[in-house]
């Protein structure tokens, strides 16, 4: 089994600005359960994106996230910010969560493309 850590990825709009340059993936059942669990805080330039999964929660963190919801093309269906410890978030249709540090999100807008790149360097590099 392969561990968080090794799968990264880099999100950016589809006119090529990173929306996060170091963003672990989080697809297999045991990731998604863990999430962002244990944390203390996110950097400014790190996240996760879960998937699949339409809803989360924040029981048990220690932090507030941004929470962009995302359809099978990643475009963005909703955005929660400043989501904080002990609550929940959710939006139909959605396939795929991108979790963020408070106000990572902020100039993400419903309807946006985002693009998915797999990133060789900050795989290399963990």
């Amino acid at each position: 089994m392969v561990s968080v850590a090794s799968h990264l990825i880099t999100v950016e709009r589809a006119q090529g600005e990173i929306v996060c340059g170091r963003c672990r993936l989080a697809d297999r059942p045991w990731t998604r359960l863990r999430g962002l669990l244990g944390r203390r805080r996110l950097d400014p330039n790190e996240g996760l994106l879960l998937r699949p999964v339409g809803a989360i929660h924040t029981l048990f963190m220690l932090f507030a996230i941004d929470v962009v919801f995302l359809d099978r093309d990643y475009t963005v269906l909703k955005v929660v910010e400043g989501l904080r410890p002990w609550r929940f978030a959710g939006a139909r249709r959605a396939k795929a969560v991108l979790e963020l540090p408070a106000g990572g999100a902020r100039r993400l807008r419903v309807g946006e493309s985002l693009v998915i790149v797999p990133n060789w360097q900050a795989k290399e590099a963990a």
